[in-house]
């Protein structure tokens, strides 16, 4: 209804010319509440003419002034400040002090060189490469984190854009960002409403506040003035930013945007708030920390072990056992480990989006595979967000619709599912009540051919009972009616009419309505029942007040509808009916006695927002994998018991615990509840945060979901907050670590399973990387402790000798470390990660088992690779006659490149072995693909480093015959031998 009512007020004042400045005003206006002054003192303030909006002119000005309409957010982080933020690592820190060292060393070596007349290395190789390989992987890592940021940005402009204002004298469409105060909003159903503002006219106008105050209920608007301050849900002539209108229309005058609305206090306050680090970081930080120190300890001991046997005789022998103390940090440091985490996430990520939940931060993606409480929102994550007629009540008996959301497909069964009768007097009183329930309504639904699917204009509640009429075609009913006038609903009356006048009929009017059953009764005096009136009993009245009680302890919303014909042609002739000498009835609305009396009650309706029916199998697996569904909602105790108890998060008969019996719990009580109950209603936002934080002080990973700007602080605390991606407000995605594209629980889950899935595969390459670089230092520190026995040292030769040069371990950690590392990473899923308990908050990423598998697999690594190279060296204990003549030098060269190839290939059997701690790695041996060819990949580079004769002077490297080929083989093997001989003993002791 848009014509004139009693609503509208005059608020026309003298055009000030130019629109002058309201900065002065508008501060005013705002320490005096725009909802104690009256519209026309608003307009007089803000300098604007009712009629004609703000000139386009002064909109720009003020634009400039007060600044665009959107939320604050942190200052963006400069893309140079993101690039350096790749190199905080300890473990970074250890290789550039590695660098820093090599650069030393071969400065003092060239300058000995250049006195002695000697040729010297040109460039200090091995430090080059490190900084190559280190800025590499910071390069792949900030692109990753970009690609991450791009997804969320692109998630942001499933916002509707523009508003519509009175700008120039009329009514335009222009962008959100370009309110300013002072523009005139023009609001209609379906709008969103983008700014703060004072109403100036208002015609059946209802706006949805849930997403501000939680109030679940659509609140009345009306412009008339608050005689005394009032709360924010008590404004009633005011609107404000991220609200929604559900029904009528009007016209406000913004008094505030962006961070002057009430939004942006709360965006404010949650801008002081830091963002917790996720167990994964933690643990990576604690790894880096822990190989660090354990290279520092080995390199100190090896130092102190050459010192002690040999002694250091020249400058020569400070410089090779810096370069040792390189090659020890270049073989414990995984240089890899940072850019494969950071792909592996990435991958996982994009995975995730493929299925609509967008995780805006990488870290973030373990965090959700190790959380033990999903605290959820029942309507529209656990709920279809769309009420459905399920059930309609007669005075004959009951029957049920069928079909359940906005599409209007279903059919009328009666009780239990049986068939009905074309003529069964239920079906008959069903189509009149659904057609009275789709007349005496603001709603409609419509199909939008593009999208393939049904979107609503109005009220959720008033739109079911639309749908409900299609579904059985009772709106066919109405076919000649015309609707005239409307007495709307309001929160103090719980009930609607309207007035329609029959033109197949001689233009007579009836009412026809609808409301909460007990009050709308109060209005009826007959009864329709088999298509017969008669007097309504109190035999009648206590039959339809337990069937309401019936319905609600179903969690069903019930609403009533009666109707009367006028028997008139004209309101004015209608007896009670107030007109003028002219015989025009002022204002409808304020007639509602004379009309709304003498009612006949044809029946009601169950309605209810349905399960979305792909939660209960989701809940159960969640359940399954050890993990709490939690719901927590503003809705009437017995819907959210019933809803909760159809998707299985707890049993029948179960009762919500509600906000107030929270209240008048002590700390301690609070937490012994919430370990135990599972579903809250009638909760405000202040609950919503205690219950998390309860819930954490349990040492519970609580993952929670939001929408409204109330559920912002209780997302950002919880260790990972997940918005709704289309009901959900700005403020709650800016708070947000993953948000839900389809607004769905069963999304959450799958997201679970997923980042279960990435934490075993972090894991596997965790083992892998770990026990190949521990490997890498053990040989190194053997080859230095034990080089007498080994033939390393040899009588005669002065400094220390190292076994394996710097580059050979980078190009090692490089060959081996990337691809099979990052093809283990997206292994398939290999065991059951729903059938087992989450991760306890304090259990470690790499713990003591892991470790005890990763310095196992090392000591065979270094074994076999010392032995090895004992093979092709004179003087050891396995010394190979064939090359006892060669010199040294070559000796050593041969040897070297014998337990570098070794090496290689150690690890990569190990990358087969380390894919599972207790199967055998021979279970689904090529499902990974990925995996072999990495290590196609790996052995044709090695290959090279072998046999292409530039890349033997740079690796110091030598060909290898056939028979050396066979040694490194049968070595490297043993490493796979040895980890399935471990497993096997694993497996026969847990039997």
């Amino acid at each position: 209804m848009t014509g004139p009512t009693s609503e509208h007020i005059d608020v026309s004042v003298p055009q000030v010319a130019g629109n002058s400045p309201a900065s002065d005003n508008q501060a005013s206006i705002e320490d005096r509440d725009p909802s104690q002054l009256d519209a026309r003192n608003v307009l007089r303030a803000m300098n604007v003419d009712a009629s004609t909006g703000l000139s386009s002119e002064e909109a720009e000005r003020r634009l400039e002034q007060f600044g665009r309409n959107e939320l604050e957010s942190a200052p963006p982080v400069p893309k140079w400040k993101k690039f350096l933020e790749q190199f905080r690592d300890p473990l970074v820190y250890l290789l550039f002090v590695a660098t820093g060292i090599s650069v030393v060393a071969w400065f003092i070596e060239r300058s000995q060189a250049s006195h002695s007349g000697e040729g010297s290395e040109a460039l200090p190789f091995d430090a080059i490469v490190i900084v190559l390989i280190l800025v590499l992987n910071a390069v792949l890592g900030y692109l990753q984190e970009a690609k991450a940021e791009k997804a969320v940005d692109a998630l942001s402009k499933m916002t509707a854009p523009q508003t519509s204002v009175l700008r120039d004298g009329r009514v335009s469409h222009i962008d959100t960002v370009e309110l300013v105060p002072g523009d005139i909003m023009v609001l209609g159903e379906g709008d969103t409403v983008s700014a703060d503002g004072r109403l100036l006219s208002a015609a059946s106008l209802r706006i949805a506040e849930a997403s501000l105050t939680g109030e679940s209920v659509p609140v009345s608007k009306k412009p008339d003035t608050l005689a005394s301050a009032k709360a924010l849900g008590d404004r009633s002539n005011m609107v404000f930013n991220g609200t929604a209108v559900t029904q009528g229309t009007g016209r406000a005058i913004i008094t505030g945007t962006g961070m002057n609305t009430q939004v942006g206090k709360i965006a404010d306050m949650l801008s002081q708030t830091e963002d917790e680090t996720t167990p994964l970081q933690k643990e990576m930080t604690h790894v880096s920390k822990i190989l660090g120190i354990a290279v520092c300890i080995i390199a100190v001991l090896v130092l102190v072990a050459l010192a002690t046997i040999s002694g250091f005789h020249s400058t020569q022998d400070v410089i090779d056992s810096l370069l040792l103390a390189v090659s020890l940090a270049v073989a414990a440091v995984p240089e890899g480990l940072a850019a494969i985490l950071t792909v592996v996430l990435a991958l996982g990520v994009q995975r995730m989006a493929q299925h609509h939940a967008i995780v805006k931060k990488l870290s973030s993606v373990e965090t959700l595979g190790s959380a033990s409480v999903i605290c959820s929102d029942k309507t529209g994550t656990l709920t279809r967000n769309e009420m459905t007629v399920e059930k309609v009540v007669t005075p004959s008996g009951e029957v049920e619709l069928t079909g359940t959301g906005y599409a209007p497909i279903g059919q009328m069964v009666g009780a239990g599912g049986s068939d009905l009768a074309s003529d069964a007097p239920e079906r008959v009183e069903t189509l009149s009540t659904l057609a009275i329930g789709a007349m005496a309504n603001d709603g409609d639904v419509r199909k939008d051919e593009d999208a393939d699917e049904w979107k609503i204009v109005g009220d959720p509640t008033e739109v079911s009972l639309v749908v409900a009429a299609r579904k059985v075609h009772a709106d066919k009913q109405l076919g000649s009616m015309n609707r005239v006038a409307e007495i709307p609903f309001t929160s103090e009356r719980k009930r609607m009419s309207v007035i329609a006048e029959d033109k197949g009929d001689g233009n007579r009017l009836s009412v026809f309505a609808k409301g909460a059953p007990d009050v709308l009764m109060q209005y009826c005096t007959r009864i329709r029942v088999n298509g017969q009136v008669r007097r309504l009993t109190e035999g009648d009245r206590q039959t339809i007040l337990a069937t309401v009680e019936s319905l609600s302890g179903q969690a069903y919303r019930t609403l009533g509808q009666a109707y009367r014909p006028l028997g008139t042609a004209s309101l004015s002739e209608v007896p009670g009916v107030v007109s003028n000498a002219a015989g025009q009835v002022s204002d409808i609305s304020e007639q509602d006695e004379a009309i709304e009396k003498d009612l006949i009650w044809t029946g009601m309706v169950g309605i209810i927002d349905p399960p979305r029916t792909e939660v209960r199998a989701a809940v159960a697996e969640a359940h399954r994998a050890g993990i709490r569904t939690v719901m927590i909602t503003g809705d009437h105790p017995l819907t959210a018991a019933r809803i909760a108890s159809d998707l299985g998060i707890i049993r029948p008969g179960e009762q919500a615990r509600t906000g107030d019996e929270l209240d008048a719990l002590s700390e301690n009580d609070f937490d012994a509840t919430t370990s135990d109950v599972s579903v809250y209603a009638r909760v405000a936002p202040e609950h919503k945060l205690k219950i998390v934080s309860s819930l954490q002080r349990q040492h519970n990973i609580v993952a929670m979901t939001g929408d409204g700007v109330n559920d912002a602080p209780a997302v950002k605390t919880s260790d990972i907050g997940v918005a709704m991606g289309i009901t959900g407000t700005e403020v709650t995605k800016e708070s947000a670590k993953m948000i839900l594209a389809d607004d769905n629980f069963s999304t959450i889950v799958a997201a679970v399973r997923e980042g279960r899935v990435i934490f075993d595969n972090i894991r596997k390459f965790l083992r892998y990387l770990l026990s190949s670089n521990v490997g890498e230092v053990l040989t190194v520190f053997g080859g230095v402790i034990f080089a007498g026995f080994l033939g390393i040292t040899q009588p005669g030769v002065e400094g220390v000798t190292v076994p394996l040069l710097a580059t050979q371990l980078l190009w090692i950690n490089l060959l081996t470390d990337a691809a099979p590392a990052l093809a283990m990473g997206v292994d398939p899923q290999t065991d059951d990660v729903m059938g087992r308990a989450p991760r306890g908050l304090h259990d470690r990423v790499i713990d003591a088992k892991m470790w005890g598998d990763i310095v196992f697999i090392g000591i065979i690594m270094a074994v076999v690779t010392l032995i090895g190279m004992d093979m092709h060296l004179s003087g050891g204990l396995f010394t190979d006659r064939s090359v006892s003549a060669l010199g040294h030098d070559a000796q050593m060269v041969e040897a070297r490149t014998m337990g570098f190839t070794i090496l290689v290939f150690a690890q990569l059997f190990n990358a087969v072995a380390s894919r599972s701690a207790r199967q055998s790695a021979f279970v689904g041996l090529f499902t990974n693909k990925w995996l072999w060819g990495a290590i196609g990949l790996s052995v044709a580079l090695q290959l090279l480093v072998i046999y292409v004769p530039f890349l033997n002077t740079a690796f110091g490297t030598t060909p290898l015959n056939m028979t050396a080929w066979f040694e490194c083989l049968a070595l490297a093997a043993f490493v796979l031998v040895a980890s399935e001989l471990r497993k096997l003993v694993l497996r026969s002791m847990k039997r």
